[in-house]
């Protein structure tokens, strides 16, 4: 039979498409009604760095990107962009833009969530990250948008300008407890409020691809931000769910159901998706850095390949007291953390190195748990995890250790790209409800606690001493 059709000469079976536009990698993947992969297509993402710690990205590379993955991802599966019932989009977080409004023409290049400019703001209100959005904001002709934003009015050839509450909710600009934009942060930043976009529901027809895009117009029916789609493809649907994402950043979210947590101590509060009358609220701890240190340690070739690093970290006992303090990006707590390696000895050797790399993962995940068991007032139930770091069984048995749970590891670790396809295929009618996306997880590995906490206390007092002396560098 034929890839699409079903039997007896039916029409086209219908897939769903999810776009993950992380920071590192852009992903397309083709579902079928068992959320199983039929086709797949990715790029790497082109990262700008005009000045030492500036990060842009340039919107006509991404929006070639993305339209050549969707494209190839079609083809992967054997299939015609008429059997695609529905497009869901995950995008980076916080990253934008501002663009003309009448020709669509961006004002400067995207600034990236990972861009320090944001340092120096915090501590000293210079404008300087905003001098081009407020300048253009000033004109009454400017468009502001993330990620999502952007590629909806591309898709739409213009015709549809909004974004949904998850992303809305990462700017720091919109108000999850009113679930607007800030008009008071508005008014300091010198910024009007018209240059915002409307704010649609997560899982929400968005409208259609213009035809010449594709061939055929594709109706979008998820935007969502990255790690609020990894949370749904998780299937995190209830108070207490936990998701732990470990990718280029690593997020810990917190289901908290219709509950929302003011900011405290290395949390923040985020709306997780809005569908109908539904809001789920989550909170988030976040540790900036953790796959792009290893992509780090493997650039200045500590290692060859990432799944070495596992079988390398458990040829020593440990890692004979050397640190890691990874810190390539801001840190929320201290934008002037330096990354350093700490405790160097003459014996000291690759193994050595890498599993400090991967001890010092597992320490900031302990770190961030611990700090949710104290804070989040809610039950804390399964803990799943995802992103390509879930791949090291080192650090998923060391983590599992340290918080003294069992650890979840879905058999496909692209969770974005399946929760925007999960939220796209509910709003288009390819799956009926939450129940039926449950039955549909498949789990590869279950990570249980082996040892006991208390063994790696030298290790991690260590770590966080080292921690320290890294501080205002």
């Amino acid at each position: 039979m034929p890839c699409g059709r079903q039997e007896g000469g039916a029409a086209p079976a219908r897939f769903v498409l999810g776009v993950d536009v992380g920071s590192t990698v852009l992903k397309c993947h083709v579902y079928d009604r068992a959320a199983a992969v039929r086709g797949s297509s990715c790029r790497k993402v082109e990262s700008l760095y005009p000045r030492p710690g500036w990060v842009e990205l340039d919107p006509e590379v991404l929006w070639s990107q993305f339209v050549g993955v969707v494209k190839d991802a079609v083809q992967a599966a054997g299939l015609h962009m008429r059997q695609i019932a529905g497009l869901g989009i995950a995008t980076q977080r916080a990253t934008f833009i501002t663009w003309h409004k009448r020709t669509g023409k961006p004002f400067h290049n995207f600034i990236s969530w990972q861009d320090l400019r944001s340092a120096e703001l915090v501590n000293s209100w210079n404008k300087s990250l905003l001098l081009k959005a407020g300048e253009a904001a000033k004109k009454n002709n400017c468009c502001f948008g993330t990620v999502d934003t952007w590629l909806l009015y591309r898709l739409t050839k213009g015709s549809v300008y909004a974004t949904d509450y998850s992303n809305a909710s990462a700017t720091g600009v919109f108000e999850p407890f009113t679930k607007c934009w800030n008009p008071t942060l508005c008014y300091l930043l010198s910024i009007p409020m018209s240059i915002y976009p409307p704010v649609k529901d997560t899982s929400f027809n968005f409208g259609s691809t213009d035809s010449e895009i594709f061939g055929v117009p594709i109706p979008i029916m998820a935007l969502v931000a990255d790690q609020q789609s990894a949370m749904f493809g998780e299937c995190c649907f209830h108070p207490g769910d936990i998701k732990l994402t470990m990718g280029t950043g690593g997020f810990w979210n917190v289901n908290t159901g219709e509950h929302l947590f003011a900011s405290q101590r290395e949390l923040y509060p985020l709306i997780g998706w809005k569908i109908g009358e539904e809001v789920v609220y989550l909170t988030e701890g976040c540790m900036s850095d953790m796959g792009s240190a290893i992509k780090w340690a493997q650039d200045i070739n500590l290692f060859t390949n990432v799944d070495e690093t596992a079988k390398m970290a458990r040829s020593i006992v440990d890692s004979q007291g050397v640190c890691f303090v990874p810190s390539f990006q801001v840190s929320v707590s201290d934008p002037f953390l330096c990354a350093s390696f700490m405790g160097l000895k003459p014996t000291t050797t690759r193994n050595h190195l890498v599993r400090a790399i991967l001890e010092s993962v597992a320490f900031r995940n302990k770190r961030i748990y611990d700090i949710i068991v104290k804070k989040v007032r809610v039950p804390l139930q399964t803990i799943r995890a995802d992103g390509g770091v879930s791949n090291n069984s080192f650090v998923m048995q060391m983590t599992s250790d340290l918080i003294n749970k069992k650890i979840e590891k879905p058999a496909n670790a692209d969770m974005s790209s399946l929760g925007a396809a999960f939220l796209a295929g509910l709003a288009s009618g390819f799956w009926t409800d939450k129940e039926q996306l449950k039955k549909l997880r498949r789990i590869e590995a279950v990570f249980e606690p082996q040892k006991d906490s208390e063994e790696y206390k030298a290790a991690m007092d260590t770590w966080l001493q080292a921690m320290k002396r890294s501080l205002n560098w």
